[in-house]
């Protein structure tokens, strides 16, 4: 068939019409009134009007097209859409009036029924009173109203529905009654019945005849959920559309925010099936798999109807317009309509589901059955009609969805006997309109559920009185309603008390209507769950007669549907009391001697009921609150309830490893691991529990858990054990102190890394399968694990110090004797070395982190003469002639001799032997010939690298803390060391610079300011005939000759091996490592009489405080113009014209290495590379980290030469112009991944140590320009991430742009957090070590927005702040960089700077005069801040606050913000003068300041921002009805200040 031709379009319309009216083939018109081409005639919903259907009414104002065909496959369904804007509501006229005419149609009449036999009432139908109590209520069944006279001849004598007027003064009544014999042919009408879908109801206004016609609801905007699913479950794939402003709507992220806010696995949103592990995690579950299955496409299934063959009915468009000029209300649509209109929809929702279905016809399906649940004024007969029990389950969720939707969005328009309509026929469905409770769809019996809840949330308790009768008798009609029943409880519990989905007045009537009823829910639930468990249990026999049962006998085989659908039941039951245990009193859940303790124990031993069982008494035994109400829970510790639990813990573990019973089995160790959390709460406090008789059992069976092979459950344990080692009185008990030796046992099998998911060779790696996804995962477990163990184990140490020690020294014993097991992956280090997985190094490296936690606790714990040196020493001596080859292994063994060290202080003749084992360490090689034949630039393993730097570290760490045991032997370690040094190419330059640094710690107890001098003179000559030489002088003063001199303009042709300039960079680096080492290392004695005895003391400052001089000054200063312009040629580095000379194998030489940005972007190494790997694996690799440690140690250099050298650095000579032609230069070309370290180990360091006298002629002249600078940077840097985000379907022309722009992004986050932070240690206050620690890169940020945070009101600013704020340009640097930050996209900074920065500096500038403009920005920019992170509880609270007291405290003087107030969108201009005036006016009493911030805040509702899944939800109101429950304020009748003029009755005030 020829496509038709497009009608012509009408003058000043933005639609093509015909003569009769708008034209079928548009039906809806894109943004800006544009009209779509006309479809093919194929299209299934493009057919003609049907005969007799009279003239078209106009349609109604077109909604926005949701989609177009064009629009690709591969995107979300439109459920995750969310509208912009919502179309204009179309107005609204009565039924039965055309639109276009003045004149009112005739109301149609129902058609009558054929007679039929009374039907048995439903249990269900009871309606809604309106109000609780009311007399005229109680009344309706005897108000006995009269009916309509007769119709005329010809008509069937049949039940009719009719209206009447009633007493406008009493009440609006609905009768259904029978046409019959009687007085003036009437019978007394009866109570509402429950009605036919086919014969839908009329409504009539109150106080309004029969003539009287309704008005027509108004058109909503499109549903948010798509018709085949419910809440975002099932992932069609539906095109998102772009709205007529630009942006993009529906997205997958939309669907999972919505999911994870209702309590849906994610995994669940996508593949359908369920995340919680089967039979774990029912609540979750339950919602999560409540969805139809989408039919798989396969050739044998069965016929549906193609879309062409849809055409034969009118669209939706058309009955639409038919009824905006026929229909009278619901009743006025004729049964073969609403048959008609159901057929197009299941075929509708055929099409959807059909996976056989082009885009093209699913989108226009889906428009179809959106337009009907937005538009059609018969939603309720044509969603019961689809929901019944003859539809499939596919069409029946259709239906029940259509049903969900009227209830959610049109409750508060519909009139009340509509209302109980639907609630009767809701209640029906319940009762008979639902299969068997084995038969039943999941998904069915879910949007049933919602359905009864969104009722109840609207109209429970003051107009549904009866509502718990009602579940109570449809319990009693079966296990299918029970069951719904109960899910119906628990989804309440869950919108009302876990979620809290509703208005605080709805919830607070629903929450106490439910606890003043508890204990009528709880028995009814114990008694549902008793019954179904005691009937299952008698028909499935007892636990030892299951294999009896399997025999095939057909009464058993009778019986077994019957045993199900009760064991369904118990599960539901069990499933509803988790969700109330959680928040009732306790003595519902301790009544009756703990009832529902003992079943639920008695139910653990129940193979189908268990979990759910374990998951209600976790749940239970968790409870927090007063001690004296959680004393009962101590009955779990009794004879009969610890058997309960310990045997069935013992049945699940024997029966191996089945997911089920390994959930069940986690279940368990978090009841004990609770039990003996309330055990350690109780015990000692004054609630007079003393230690359970079971107690040694119940540590059996917990250290059970912790042997385990499941290493989640082993680290399930350890917080309980480390509980119970602290107790007060528990760590005293004998049967806990005998189970010390037994924890320690097991701890050293615990510590062993074994159970990689990738592996086979342990039983742990088939449960860390289940656990773990990955060897990463289980990495970064374990290594969380293990620290944590450690604890437990110094815990445990403290009890009993010498079993470890004993424990330690066996282990260690063992591993030196025993021999090398490499297993099959051998190290790529060398043949026959181990891996990380070697049974050999999992060995040594449990044995080794063992023996460190054991013996350090022990010299903490025991007295010197307690201390068993004999043995500590026999150890040392065997660790001390142990000899590998092994790097791994020898690493372990450096670590066993600092672990044992201490004991040297008892037997210092011991001390060479140990110096000469670090030392053989610090030049280690794999291969011994290679340590004089290999280049330095050789590379090396990280294994091999660890090794040297751990013999280094050791070194520095035995001269830090023991430097008076290692001074008697210096002259033979500066010996030892300067013979190293003389060999160039042996020993790296961080290496030579560890070694350096331990001489100089030595140094420092010379004591004698001479002395140290000389030896730090000798020290570094050979650095500064280095260092001053013409040449480096050179070379650090010129770019271009210090890129030439380092190689980095060179073409290499081998990557790998070559690097003819090596040996020029080292010499560079070990000069500013050694630099680095004694500025860092060489200090004064720190006691004052000692320094003053040795020449340090050199005066005293006017505040009585000492001056020092360091010995290190003088050298240090004389190689202090070359590093400055070192650092000043680095930084030019990066301007073009240098970069451009760069060779082509160094062409990113000056980029972040693959580590670095890893690390930012939070990716994971591998595990093997960790150790295996070369260092550098090539030498743009080498160059790149060259480029980056020179950076950072020239920037190390300078934070720590103030707090090194005090005075003589700070009176430098134009120190401050030196650093800002130096440091602070071309900037603009210094990346932010360098400008980082330069604020943090330089700017910052110098700054807090900078003495108050040095701040005008230092720090103000090189902070002002800094802050400045640093604002615009930030401010164009995230102006460009913003355009981006909006641009953000450019293409980059980047190999990876994603990941690059991701990294660009996190390291501006990063930059700014580090501004910021710099900026509040200059200004508020000096927080010491958290302001000394690198900013995490990646830490979880969600973790700081879970607290809300206000600033302390003491805050104030330091002296440095008061220094900066008094200079103007950077008085307004700061400023404008403190509140521009408020609306730059990192929340993390935005809290900070809010609750500590931007209400101290305004308060610093408040006296002076601000100018107007400037007041508007700041207050505009703490709004903007709300609107951009107002989605974040803490940062929306940090915001709200301080525009607050902005607000309050410039208010009085500034109108101007006033006018900014008036432009929040939705703000309430009378609440805003009744703010203001209260404000404005003194004299007035003032408000509570809670209240105040409270009314403040409700007025900038409308900026405050929302997440983006709620930014475009269709909103659902709940409207609040007569509260049942008001708060009366007590009142004083007298005075108590004025009864007692001596004050002897102020007592009462503080009475209880």
């Amino acid at each position: 068939m020829a496509e038709p031709r497009p009608a012509k379009r009408r003058p000043g319309t933005g639609s093509p019409a015909g003569p009769s009216g708008p034209n079928p083939a548009y039906p809806c018109r894109r943004a800006g009134g544009r009209a779509r081409r006309a479809a093919p005639a194929r299209r299934w919903w493009a057919a003609a009007r049907p005969p007799g259907a009279g003239p078209a009414a106009p349609a109604a104002a077109p909604a926005r097209c949701p989609s177009g065909p064009g629009t690709p496959r591969r995107c979300w369904p439109a459920r995750w859409r969310r509208s912009a804007t919502a179309p204009p509501s179309p107005r609204r006229w009565p039924l039965g009036t055309c639109r276009h005419s003045s004149a009112r149609r005739p109301a149609l009449r129902a058609p009558p029924l054929p007679p039929a036999a009374p039907r048995p009432r439903s249990p269900g139908e009871v309606g809604f009173a309106p109000r609780l109590g009311h007399p005229r209520q109680q009344q309706l069944g005897a108000q006995r109203p009269r009916l309509r006279r007769p119709h005329p001849a010809g008509h069937a004598e049949g039940p009719r529905l009719v209206a009447h007027r009633d007493d406008p003064k009493t009440h609006r009544g609905l009768s259904v009654g029978r046409r019959g014999e009687g007085r003036g042919g009437e019978r007394r009408a009866e109570r509402p019945r429950h009605l036919p879908a086919a014969l839908p109801l009329v409504v009539l206004h109150h106080g309004a005849g029969p003539a009287a016609q309704p008005r027509v609801e108004a058109l909503l905007h499109l549903h948010e959920e798509a018709v085949h699913v419910h809440q975002g479950h099932h992932p069609l794939p539906t095109p998102r559309h772009r709205h007529p402003d630009g942006r993009r709507s529906g997205s997958r992220a939309a669907g999972w925010r919505r999911g994870w806010r209702r309590g849906w696995p994610r995994r669940a949103l996508h593949s359908g099936r369920c995340s919680s592990g089967g039979a774990g995690g029912a609540r979750s579950c339950r919602r999560a798999c409540a969805e139809p299955p989408r039919p798989r496409a396969c050739a044998t299934r069965s016929a549906l109807p193609s879309p062409p063959l849809l055409s034969a009915a009118p669209p939706l468009r058309r009955l639409l317009s038919a009824a905006g000029s026929r229909w009278r209300g619901p009743a006025a649509m004729s049964a073969e309509q609403v048959s008609s209109l159901c057929e197009q929809l299941v075929k509708a929702v055929t099409v959807i589901m059909d996976p056989a279905s082009t885009q093209r016809y699913r989108l226009e399906a889906l428009k179809f059955c959106e337009e009907f649940k937005e538009k059609c004024p018969i939603c309720v007969p044509c969603g019961l009609k689809l929901a019944e029990k003859t539809q499939t389950a596919i069409v029946r969720h259709f239906g029940l969805q259509i049903l969900e939707h009227v209830v959610k969005y049109r409750w508060n328009n519909m009139p009340r006997l509509e209302k109980v309509y639907l609630k009767n026929n809701v209640m029906g469905l319940i009762s008979s309109g639902t299969q068997s409770i084995l038969e039943e769809e999941s998904h069915i019996k879910d949007v049933l559920s919602r359905i009864v809840v969104e009722m109840i949330k609207r109209e429970w308790p003051q107009h549904w009185p009866d509502m718990l009768k009602e579940l109570d008798t449809l319990s009693k009609q079966g296990e299918t309603q029970t069951e719904l029943v109960m899910f119906i409880l628990l989804r309440l519990a869950e919108d009302v008390v876990t979620f809290q989905t509703l208005p605080t007045q709805r919830r607070r009537d629903i929450q106490q209507t439910l606890t003043q009823n508890m204990e009528k829910i709880f028995s009814f639930l114990l008694t549902t769950l008793q019954q179904n468990v005691n009937k299952y249990r008698r028909m499935v026999g007892a636990p030892q007669e299951q294999e009896a049962l399997t025999t095939p006998q057909k009464t058993d085989l009778a019986q077994q549907p019957k045993a199900q659908a009760n064991c369904r039941v118990g599960i539901a039951a069990l499933n509803t009391l988790a969700g109330y245990i959680d928040w009732v009193a306790l003595s519902h859940i301790t009544a009756d001697n703990c009832k529902l303790l003992e079943m639920l124990c008695l139910l653990l031993n129940e193979p189908e009921l268990q979990i759910g069982a374990a998951e209600c008494l976790l749940i239970a035994v968790s409870r927090k609150g007063k001690l004296e109400d959680r004393k009962p829970l101590m009955v779990l510790f009794g004879d009969v309830a610890m058997h309960y639990i310990l045997s069935a813990a013992q049945t699940a573990d024997g029966e191996g490893l089945v997911e089920k019973h390994y959930v069940f089995l986690k279940r368990l160790c978090q009841v004990l691991c609770a039990l003996g959390s309330q055990l350690c709460a109780l015990l000692g406090s004054d609630s007079e529990v003393e230690t359970p008789a079971n107690f040694g059992k119940y540590l059996d069976s917990f250290l059970a858990f912790t042997t385990h092979p499941s290493q989640f459950l082993r680290s399930s344990t350890q917080i309980t054990w480390g509980a119970l080692f602290r107790h007060e009185v528990l760590s005293r008990d004998p049967l806990l102190l005998a189970m010390i030796p037994k924890y320690l046992r097991a701890s050293m099998t615990n510590l062993v890394k074994v159970g990689f998911p990738s592996k086979t060779d342990s039983p742990s790696c088939e449960y860390s399968r289940f656990d773990f996804d990955s060897d990463e995962d289980f990495n970064a477990f374990f290594n969380s694990f293990r620290a944590q163990q450690g604890e437990v184990m110094r815990m445990a140490c403290r009890l009993d110090s010498r079993t470890g020690f004993q424990m330690a020294g066996e282990w260690l014993k063992y591993q030196l004797t025993a021999p090398v097991d490499t297993g099959p992956m051998n190290s790529k280090t060398g043949e026959g070395l181990c891996s990380i997985f070697s049974p050999s190094f999992v060995q040594w490296d449990a044995m080794t982190f063992f023996s460190e936690s054991v013996i350090s606790q022990m010299f903490r714990t025991l007295d010197k003469d307690e201390i068993p040196v004999n043995d500590g020493i026999d150890l040392l001596q065997l660790v001390l002639n142990f000899e590998t080859k092994d790097p791994l292994i020898l690493s372990c063994v450096l670590t066993n001799v600092s672990a044992l060290f201490p004991f040297v202080t008892y037997r210092p003749e011991y001390l060479p032997q140990v110096l000469s084992k670090l030392f053989a360490s610090v030049t280690f090689e794999v291969v011994e010939e290679s340590k004089f034949v290999v280049s330095v630039q050789a590379p090396r393993t990280r294994a091999v690298k660890n090794v040297r730097r751990h013999a280094c570290s050791s070194i520095i760490k035995m001269c830090r803390d023991y430097p008076q045991l290692v001074l008697p032997n210096f002259e033979m370690l500066y010996n030892h060391v300067k013979q190293l040094l003389s060999n160039e190419l042996l020993l790296t330059q961080m290496e030579k610079c560890a070694l350096m640094e331990a001489l100089v710690l030595i140094s420092n107890q010379f004591k004698d300011y001479e002395r140290q001098k000389a030896f730090l003179e000798e020290l570094m000559a050979p650095v500064a005939g280095l260092w001053l030489s013409a040449e480096m002088q050179r070379v650090l003063s010129d770019p271009e000759a210090f890129i030439s001199f380092v190689g980095a303009d060179n073409k290499i042709a081998d990557p790998i091996m070559e690097d003819p300039s090596g040996l020029n960079r080292s010499r560079i680096s070990f000069c500013v490592y050694t630099i680095l080492g004694v500025v860092k290392r060489a200090r004064w004695p720190a006691a004052m009489e000692e320094a003053k005895a040795g020449g340090f003391l050199v005066g005293y400052l006017p505040s009585g405080s000492p001056i020092y001089r360091n010995p290190c000054t003088e050298q240090v200063l004389k190689l202090f113009d070359n590093l400055l312009a070192l650092i000043r040629t680095h930084n030019n580095l990066y301007m073009p014209e240098m970069v451009a000379k760069l060779g082509e194998t160094f062409a990113k030489a000056l980029d972040m290495l693959e580590v670095e940005k890893n690390a930012i972007l939070g990716l994971p190494q591998p595990l093997l590379e960790l150790y295996d790997s070369p260092v550098y694996k090539t030498v743009l690799e080498r160059m790149q980290g060259f480029f980056c440690t020179l950076y950072d140690n020239c920037f190390h250099i300078l934070g720590n030469a103030g707090p090194s050298m005090q005075q003589d650095f700070y009176t430098v000579e134009g120190l401050a112009s030196q650093l800002i032609s130096s440091a602070f230069i071309n900037l603009n070309n210094i990346p932010d991944y360098r400008l980082r370290p330069m604020l943090r180990v330089f700017v910052k360091p110098m700054v807090l140590s900078c003495p108050p006298e040095y701040y005008e002629t230092l720090v103000c002249p090189m902070l002002g320009p800094l802050f400045t600078y640093l604002h615009m940077r930030l401010s164009q840097k995230w102006e460009v991430i913003n355009q981006r985000s909006i641009l953000c379907e450019d293409d980059a022309a980047d190999d990876n742009p994603e990941s690059q722009e991701m990294l660009e992004e996190q390291l501006v986050r990063l930059l700014t957090r580090e501004v910021m932070d710099l900026i509040t240690v200059c200004c508020v206050a000096k927080r010491g070590a958290e302001h000394n620690s690198s900013v995490a890169v990646d830490g979880d940020d969600d973790e700081a927005m879970a607290t809300d945070v206000t600033p302390p009101a003491s805050a104030e600013l330091t002296e440095l702040g008061k220094c900066l704020m008094k200079q103007e340009d950077v008085c307004t640097a700061l400023m404008i960089t403190a509140y521009a930050s408020l609306s730059w996209k990192d929340t993390l900074s935005c809290q900070r700077t809010t609750t500590q920065l931007c209400w101290p500096l305004l308060k610093q500038v408040l006296p002076g005069n601000l100018l107007p403009d400037a007041v508007s920005w700041f207050f505009t920019s703490v709004l903007k801040g709300l609107q951009i992170h107002g989605q974040h509880d803490g940062c929306m609270a940090a915001l709200v606050h301080l525009a607050f007291q902005i607000y309050e405290a410039l208010r009085p003087r500034y109108a101007e913000l006033k006018v900014v107030m008036e432009q929040i969108p939705d703000i309430q201009r009378d609440s805003l003068e009744q703010f203001d005036s209260k404000l404005l006016n003194p004299t007035l009493q003032k408000v509570a300041d809670k209240r105040r911030k409270d009314h403040f805040k409700r007025l900038i509702t409308g900026c405050i921002g929302k997440p983006l899944g709620e930014q475009f939800r269709k909103e659902v109101h709940i409207r609040n009805l007569p509260s049942l429950f008001k708060k009366v304020k007590p009142s004083l009748e007298t005075d108590v200040l004025e009864t007692n003029e001596d004050g002897e009755d102020l007592t009462v005030l503080f009475e209880p």
